[in-house]
């Protein structure tokens, strides 16, 4: 595949044809891609195992609603960062072209949008992993910490995004706003592992 081609809708790819485009030296798939779909996977994890967890947990169905509502909010997300991305490659051309500023700071400040709200996903399916862990079925308990881990090393990956591509913007307060976002997935996933301690 070219720099310029275009892959297939990431969702409608098998794990297998994904894993190709992503080892491929193009720009996207990349790693606001691959942290949204940590955070579905995570949120998918969350709606198994609460699932499982109705004898044990009597939140257990409101927890597995969530989580598949966050799962189907965080699927599309790695699509929707590989767009942004392939903006900010064509406002980098463009500047090199006009050698001006403006475009490529408005392009980043776009792109910036998809790994922030992976980041608050994140933090949210970390929170769900956390109740399951805690109180569901103890013979899922370690899909629930998988979820809660999962969940946090996304969030802090789309974290880490967000700083790389806010950078040179003074003011912005989203770099700030997804550290404390990756922070709370962190501790909640810490959480989440003390139950198998």
């Amino acid at each position: 595949m070219s720099e310029t081609q275009v892959p297939a809708p990431y969702l409608d790819m098998t794990v297998g044809r994904f894993l190709d485009a992503l080892s491929a030296a193009t720009p996207d798939p990349s790693g606001g891609g691959v942290a949204a779909l940590a955070v579905t996977l995570a949120a998918g994890l969350c709606a198994m195992t609460a699932g499982l967890s109705a004898r044990h947990l009597p939140e257990a169905p409101q927890l597995a609603d969530q989580a598949r509502r966050l799962r189907d909010r965080a699927a599309p997300l790695a699509q929707a960062d590989a767009e942004a991305y392939r903006a900010v490659i064509a406002a980098l051309r463009s500047r090199d072209a006009a050698a001006g500023k403006p475009p490529m700071a408005a392009a980043l400040s776009q792109a910036s949008m998809v790994p922030m709200e992976v980041a608050e996903v994140g933090a949210e399916v970390a929170a769900v992993a956390a109740a399951i862990a805690a109180g569901g079925n103890p013979n899922v308990r370690g899909d629930a910490v998988t979820a809660a881990l999962l969940a946090a090393a996304g969030s802090r990956a789309a974290a880490a995004l967000v700083r790389i591509n806010l950078a040179g913007a003074e003011g912005d307060d989203r770099p700030a706003r997804a550290d404390r976002l990756a922070a709370e997935a962190s501790h909640l996933a810490a959480s989440a592992e003390r139950t198998i301690s």
